[in-house]
């Protein structure tokens, strides 16, 4: 396998205490992510996927180990590089979409630049940033509801947006969690079939959680999570 590693998790350890009890969660996670390709982590409930998911969009510390992005650590930098690290260079997409109620489909998907940059760069380059906005919305079949508040969508429709959101910046890995979890059958193979088509398309690399092992089965990488530890061997899929 050539592939470059974009992110790589090294003997990551966190725990959680409620009141004087200790409750570990992650027990030792050693994880590799390759650009270009899609990587799945399955488990049940309570594995720990979550917080992994958190720990490697620097939305939190771990008590131990490393977290690299490009060759670079950045579990421990400072709050302003680990917030451009998120803002620039990944994109995120959850079970429950988070979209902002009160704003269109179009102002959430173009909320991201209104963040990364100033805001006298984004008015004046407002045109632009709409235009590419729109263009995102085409991608993933939401033009025509580009004006529609999360309220008056669908499930379907507002993970669509959220996808659209994510990808603006053009981030170099898209974290999902649990993408499809709160989706019927159908809507959710739509889902996975917009992905599939970024990866493709765009050579996007995937981090994906899941708790369907059909789904993670499908990937070219997947590692299986249990009490906080991965299995010691992880499935190699369609990787030359």
């Amino acid at each position: 396998m050539n592939s470059e590693i974009v992110l790589e998790a090294q003997q990551l350890k966190k725990s959680y205490h409620k009141d004087r009890i200790e409750v570990p969660v992650l027990r030792g996670i050693d994880l590799c992510v390759r650009r270009g390709l899609v990587t799945t982590l399955v488990g049940r409930s309570g594995s720990g996927k979550s917080t992994l998911m958190h720990l490697l969009a620097a939305l939190d510390r771990p008590d131990h180990g490393q977290i690299h992005f490009c060759g670079e650590r950045i579990d421990n930098a400072s709050r302003s590089r680990r917030d451009a690290y998120r803002n620039q260079n990944l994109g995120v997409i959850f079970q429950f979409y988070h979209l902002l109620p009160e704003l269109s489909a179009m102002e959430n998907v173009l909320a991201p630049l209104m963040i990364s940059q100033s805001l006298i760069h984004y008015f004046s380059n407002r045109k632009e940033a709409k235009k590419r906005a729109e263009a995102m919305l085409d991608r993933v079949g939401l033009l025509h509801r580009a004006t529609h508040k999360p309220s008056e969508m669908s499930g379907g429709e507002m993970q669509r947006a959220a996808i659209a959101r994510a990808l603006m910046t053009n981030p170099s890995l898209l974290l999902a969690d649990e993408p499809t979890g709160n989706l019927d059958t159908d809507t959710g193979g739509d889902i996975l079939r917009l992905l599939d088509t970024f990866n493709r398309d765009d050579n996007l690399t995937i981090l994906m959680i899941t708790h369907d092992d059909a789904i993670a089965k499908k990937a070219d990488q997947c590692y299986r999570m249990t009490d906080g530890k991965l299995n010691t061997e992880s499935i190699h899929l369609n990787v030359a």
